[in-house]
């Protein structure tokens, strides 16, 4: 089958998916459904940079999908002055110091030649900076944790637009991502994915445990939003005449005027859930053609040749003269960076940010799964892959309900297999994914939309 037909065949399926659960389920439910297909979507795509272009296996997609998250809070949170009062002169003391010791060890790499005097005063450097740390650090973080722990505890943001932390979300990531690279890059592709699970797991426990942050588990909640509030909505009148508009037959078909009332009011509600999901779709959507057209853009550069041509085999592309090392810190770095948009995106969804949620299932595996199924190497089949894997994640649970009451509909009730079979039901999506996996895996190796060979 030609290849731009296969992609539109599969992406029609899925807005006729969509399209079921808007008419079948309802139309906050589908709405709902496609904004985290468009988050998952970003998210694959930042896979998809570094496993379909460069052959990198990133373990860790959990950590920069909540450095993302991170950002969200702290570029749109307003500052907290108490806190800051209380031990932001220390923190800002802490932060002095371990960028002294970093320019002092880089100093010291430079000027003085690999050997044991080198080691030494590397060390002398980190015990002194760790021991000044100490005496500025824990301080500042008990003055700041202890102002009013029930609602803030921490030092809060900048009080910015949301909207900018998707694009700080992304240099956050790039920043850790860079840390990881020059550390792990240069080891074999196993090593790389031990380092990514282990730091993603060391991000994941500082959010957690460093509250004058983020506030730790105890979440950050009412995170400022790109797009209106429904309540803002329910009492705009330009929005009332909109819903009445549109609903006109069907608010006819009332002659008491309380029920025509009532029914209005109702529509208004409703009709102002959906018309935010709309606009987060269409901010969603945007941000995903962009980093979409950018990853097309770079695929079918010279850059993007050689980042294959390295992925095929390495050690031509060195013998070639190609900074192999070089290129991989570099694709890495980006796909994390888009992993970071992503996360920041995610956290301004949910309007809160929730460091106990960032789990590996959740944030890594199904990410894999998607980038998989999609077609690794295809921007567009990653595209597709977050949008089925993600679809099929949310509709398993209630298809499994039915197709259980189903089959168990002739037992008694109280039957002891029925309860026990209803009860499973929500765990068979976790076998469902295995088993969509085996079967693209099987009857399509390189994904529902392959990546495609040019031969030359």
């Amino acid at each position: 089958m030609n290849h731009g037909l296969r992609a539109t065949l599969a992406f029609t399926f899925m807005a006729a998916m969509l399209l079921a659960v808007g008419f079948g389920q309802s139309w906050n439910l589908a709405l709902a459904i496609l904004n985290l297909c468009l988050i998952s979507a970003v998210m694959s795509l930042g896979v998809n940079i570094q496993w379909g272009y460069a052959g990198l296996f990133n373990a860790g997609v959990m950590a920069f999908t909540a450095l993302g998250g991170l950002a969200a809070v702290l570029i749109s949170v307003a500052p907290v002055p108490e806190a800051w009062a209380a031990g932001g002169l220390n923190m800002g003391l802490a932060v002095l110091i371990i960028a002294a010791t970093v320019a002092l060890i880089y100093v010291l790499r430079k000027s003085l030649p690999g050997g044991a005097l080198r080691k030494l005063i590397t060390a002398i450097i980190v015990i002194a900076s760790l021991y000044l740390l100490r005496k500025f650090y824990s301080p500042g973080v008990e003055a700041i944790e202890a102002v009013n722990p029930a609602k803030t505890g921490y030092l809060g943001g900048l009080g910015m637009p949301i909207v900018l932390a998707w694009l700080i979300g992304g240099l956050f990531a790039a920043a850790v991502a860079w840390i990881i690279g020059k550390v792990s890059l240069g080891l074999r592709a196993d090593y790389l994915a031990i380092a990514t699970l282990g730091i993603s797991e060391i991000v994941i426990a500082i959010i957690k445990n460093e509250d004058w942050l983020a506030r730790g588990v105890k979440n950050v909640s009412g995170l400022k939003r790109p797009v209106p509030y429904e309540y803002n909505l329910q009492n705009s009148q330009w929005f009332i005449d909109l819903v009445e508009k549109i609903s006109a037959s069907k608010l006819a078909a009332l002659t008491d005027p309380a029920a025509k009332q009532a029914a209005l009011q109702q529509l208004v509600i409703e009709s102002s859930s959906i018309f935010v999901k709309l606009s987060y779709s269409v901010l969603f959507t945007v941000v995903l053609l962009i980093i979409l057209w950018f990853c097309t853009r770079a695929l079918n550069s010279p850059w993007g040749r050689m980042m294959r041509a390295i992925r095929d085999n390495e050690e031509a592309a060195n013998a070639m003269g190609k900074d192999v090392t070089g290129r991989h810190l570099q694709v890495f770095v980006l796909g994390c960076a888009v992993l970071g948009i992503a996360g920041a995106m995610l956290t301004t969804l949910d309007g809160q940010f929730t460091p106990a949620s960032y789990q590996p299932l959740r944030y890594t595996f199904l990410i894999w799964v998607m980038v998989i199924v999609g077609g690794s190497g295809n921007n567009l089949g990653a595209v597709l892959g977050g949008f089925l894997i993600w679809f099929t994640w949310i509709e398993a649970e209630p298809a499994s309900l039915f197709l259980m009451e189903l089959i168990t509909a002739p037992m008694a009730e109280g039957n002891a297999i029925r309860e026990h079979l209803l009860e499973s039901a929500p765990h068979l999506r976790l076998f469902l994914m295995g088993l969509v996996l085996l079967l693209v895996l099987r009857f399509s190796p390189g994904g529902l939309l392959p990546e495609r060979v040019r031969h030359v």
